[in-house]
């Protein structure tokens, strides 16, 4: 599969974004809000399959050594055909020697372990809504 990577919200329908980020689990919130958070973004990427969004990522960064990546995701019928990899792998080439935390999705620790992530030992959360967070399996 060929992919393509575009680094520029201004083309991208945030209601995809948002309805790929509800089929996997993750964060369902207005295309508008979506919209804000990746344009607020120190950088972003967006995966393409013949001009279908299949993917995606962000990182915020104060722009010297430190960076998050948030709102990875690939649409459930292009995982495990390299598609995040290939997110993680841009979003890391726009950070270089930067220090990189994240949040996994409760099951998909090894697949960030597969690209060097390693477990936190001392990782702290505070959520808006920490029952549901607990719920899904993000804290104890």
């Amino acid at each position: 599969m060929n992919i393509d990577i575009t680094f520029d919200c201004s083309v991208v329908d945030f209601d995809l974004v948002r309805q790929i980020l509800k089929r996997v689990g993750m964060g369902n919130y207005t295309d508008d809000i979506h919209r804000r958070a990746f344009q607020g973004s120190y950088a972003t990427v967006f995966a393409w399959d013949k001009g279908t969004l299949i993917g995606f990522g962000r990182a915020i960064s104060d722009g010297v050594y430190q960076a998050a990546f948030y709102d990875i995701a690939v649409a459930p019928e292009y995982q495990r055909k390299g598609v995040g990899t290939v997110v993680i792998n841009n979003l890391l080439d726009r950070l270089p020697h930067f220090n990189v935390i994240l949040y996994a999705s409760p099951g998909k620790e090894n697949f960030y372990r597969f690209l060097q992530f390693r477990h936190m030992k001392t990782g702290m959360a505070l959520f808006n809504n920490a029952a549901m967070m607990q719920e899904k399996g993000f804290t104890e």
